[in-house]
């Protein structure tokens, strides 16, 4: 009799229990085949974006855990499994992860930030944190830099996010200014053509934009002459010292003088 009876509460059991259990297992057969095939499409889609190699496993790792997370919850609940204990050990756990990570996960926040809107690529030059050089790296937490003086320098990605980041190779060219101050006695038309002279036969300046050579200021003793020439990015420094040069040499040459010399 009472084995009579254990049969007919399992049979119960499965008459109340048994729709759901199949409902769950078909959403979660589905789930995970449209999961799959939405992570083929990302993956496809990222590549066509161009999106950072190293941003790309990340993202499509992290897109597909918590999808079928959520998937398994849903499936959870479907079946009739009671979420409240699991949700609330679930949200203790969050907060006290993001209270103790709370600058790595702002690192890393900004990290991702910085791959998707690339506001600076690998090979830039940048001026940021009070240091200039050449990025080196873009990690998920944190940016190398290398320094014109060969300093490695690495910048947590929340200070790069958070801050003014220079970007002076972005544009793929740069102004130089030189600015030199001429006596009165001196033809100002003379020294714009000695001085454009020596920027036509300059190899490293560029013809466009249209460079420009004027009077910035007058003074009682004489009057100063501003060179605005346009320059490469990358190798800016180096550039700007071999073009002053030049015009040095080409004003030396050409019997004008420069006040002191």
């Amino acid at each position: 009799m009472k084995l009579s009876q254990f049969y007919n509460q399992v049979y119960a059991w499965m008459l109340r229990t048994g729709p759901s259990f199949l409902l769950g297992a078909g959403v979660l057969i589905i789930g995970f085949w449209l999961i799959r095939i939405l992570s083929r499409y990302m993956h496809a889609h990222m590549f066509r974006k161009k999106i950072d190699p190293s941003l790309t496993p990340f993202l499509l790792s992290l897109t597909i855990t918590t999808l079928r997370i959520l998937l398994l919850i849903s499936v959870m609940q479907i079946v009739g499994i009671q979420m409240t204990v699991f949700a609330a050990l679930v949200g203790a756990i969050g907060v006290a992860a993001g209270l103790a990570l709370s600058g790595t996960l702002q690192n890393f926040t900004s990290g991702v930030l910085i791959l998707i809107l690339k506001p600076f690529q690998v090979g830039d030059n940048i001026i940021a944190q009070g240091q200039e050089g050449t990025v080196q790296a873009i990690k998920i937490f944190y940016t190398i830099v290398n320094t014109f003086d060969n300093r490695m320098v690495v910048i947590p990605n929340s200070k790069l996010s958070n801050e003014v980041i220079i970007n002076v190779s972005g544009t793929g060219s740069r102004r130089l200014d030189v600015e030199m101050k001429f006596n009165n006695s001196i033809d100002f038309k003379e020294v714009r053509r000695t001085i454009n002279n020596v920027l036509d036969d300059a190899q490293n300046a560029l013809k466009i934009p249209e460079r420009r050579i004027g009077i910035s200021s007058i003074e009682p003793d004489g009057y100063k002459v501003m060179v605005n020439v346009w320059l490469n990015a990358h190798g800016f420094v180096d550039t700007k010292m071999e073009i002053q040069e030049q015009i040095m040499t080409g004003i030396k040459e050409s019997g004008l003088k420069l006040p002191g010399l």
